[in-house]
């Protein structure tokens, strides 16, 4: 265990951290970190459960003298985004992430830290532990599969939960309470295509677009991150147009809830046109650059020869998916107009893959309007499908409406004011949280999101502010203390 993260305050939250980000649990491969979670709760003697699906329910009688309390769920999601910069040698499966102290933040080595949603369930760790903290009927749900589907929520029946209030600990500004967020919808376009032998008196590339921010494909949708996927496809399209350049192989992005810091693609092109690319596709990639300078100041786009390929796409569906995906929105499609600042609609254009006949596409689509979600569907429909493609939809989820009339969102509140003296930001966010989807099945459960500060999300970049952390401690156990 690092010795230099536990000795962090609140040093509860920093051990159990520790453990928890020792443990791998990509989505959708929860198994290990569910049985890591049983036994915890198993160790304590508590009533700990799980359901059909995985997610793990651990229960905690009130404190005494605070039996007549409503029961209060706090809730966290156990998997974590796995990314990696490509040149971190690092295997999510068998390794337990690498933490260091900068300054007020901790951060990992070239990988996602999993402070999304970890600073969440060590907290809720640390509740379930302790033997002197004054807190109401406790009932902790960890869900699974919170970030390639929420498959976790989705799951979880009517009539698992007893709690009346609904604390989620995974909101990543430690000022701002949250009280409604997107829903969102995976959007996917497929198609196969013609291969051809590679031409004689051809020369190969390898083009690489590295170094962008990434980030969470929502909360940072609106900050003006390159999409290296975009970036990609234009030089492709207008070396295409130039030079007649043919593409072998296409491979960018990853997931799709989080904005694609690299891609990389491998072409080929006439021999004889070797010198004019070359000093053209230079200039491409200044423009770029430069256009970019201001956000991304560490964006690399690399030109390299390569071995030739033995095949290439068919020149007509080449056309066709270049045009598509630069037709494809991505980004903000519409901000909101009932909340200042807040992002209505958008679209991440998280994978693109392209490779021995077969296309692949995946976006990831969100909007706290059903109705506007469903309009940019359509129009990414609109473009995938003039390239023939096949488009399908998956993995939707709903958005959280906010409550104007909760009653624990007067507690937090006037909790925040009472500990710093400053009113909290009451907002919404455009991240998926899993509080609609569990409002489905409890609808009468009153529910609000916080957290601490975390930044980079879904990216090697991620870290999470230790002063922050002791901040959002403070608040939740204060919180804890004036329940209804």
């Amino acid at each position: 265990m690092n010795k230099e993260i536990i000795q962090l305050e609140p040093q509860s939250i920093w051990k159990n951290f520790s453990k928890l980000n020792a443990v791998p649990r990509p989505s959708k491969k929860e198994e290990r970190v569910i049985n890591f979670m049983m036994d915890f709760g198993r160790s304590l003697q508590l009533e700990t459960f799980k359901d059909e699906v995985g997610n793990v329910i651990i229960r905690k009688e009130a404190s005494p003298g605070m039996e007549d309390r409503k029961t209060v769920t706090l809730q966290s999601h156990l998997d974590m985004v796995h990314q990696k910069n490509s040149s971190t040698d690092f295997n999510f499966d068998t390794q337990g992430i690498e933490m260091y102290v900068d300054g007020d933040w901790v951060r990992a080595r070239g990988t996602t830290l999993g402070a999304d949603n970890g600073m969440g369930v060590a907290a809720i760790m640390s509740l379930l532990e302790s033997n002197d903290i004054p807190h109401p009927p406790l009932e902790a749900l960890f869900t699974i599969d919170e970030e390639t589907g929420m498959t976790g929520a989705k799951g979880l029946k009517g009539g698992m939960l007893r709690g009346q209030i609904l604390l989620n600990l995974d909101t990543e500004e430690d000022d701002e309470i949250d009280i409604g967020c997107a829903g969102g919808i995976d959007v996917t376009a497929t198609r196969s295509y013609l291969e051809e032998y590679v031409p004689a008196g051809s020369i190969a590339y390898g083009i690489s677009v590295k170094g962008l921010h990434g980030g969470h494909s929502g909360m940072d949708i609106h900050r003006g991150f390159g999409n290296a996927n975009k970036i990609m496809n234009r030089l492709l399209f207008k070396s295409t147009e130039e030079f007649g350049l043919r593409v072998a192989q296409i491979d960018g992005g990853s997931l799709r809830n989080a904005i694609p810091r690299e891609s990389f693609a491998t072409i080929v092109l006439e021999k004889v046109r070797k010198k004019d690319f070359e000093d053209k596709i230079s200039a491409w990639i200044q423009e770029i650059k430069s256009e970019n300078s201001f956000i991304e100041t560490k964006l690399e786009i690399n030109l390299n020869e390569v071995e030739i390929p033995e095949k290439i796409m068919e020149k007509s569906d080449q056309a066709k998916i270049l045009k598509a995906v630069y037709a494809a929105h991505n980004g903000v499609y519409a901000m909101s107009a009932a909340i200042p600042d807040l992002v209505e609609t958008s679209n991440n254009i998280a994978r693109v893959e392209v490779k021995s006949g077969k296309i692949n596409i995946g976006c990831l689509t969100r909007s706290s309007v059903d109705t506007a979600k469903i309009d940019l569907v359509n129009s990414l429909r609109g473009a995938f499908e003039l390239a023939d493609c096949e488009v399908t939809l998956s993995g939707e989820y709903p958005g959280w409406s906010p409550n104007p009339n909760s009653e624990i969102l007067e507690v937090l509140k006037d909790q925040y004011e009472f500990l710093f003296n400053e009113e909290p930001k009451v907002v919404a966010c455009h991240a998926g949280l899993e509080c609609g989807i569990l409002g489905n099945n409890y609808p009468e459960m009153d529910m609000i999101s916080f957290g601490p500060t975390i930044k980079g999300a879904h990216s090697p970049d991620e870290r999470v502010s230790v002063s922050s952390v002791l901040k959002f401690w403070t608040f939740l156990l204060q919180i804890l203390k004036n329940t209804p």
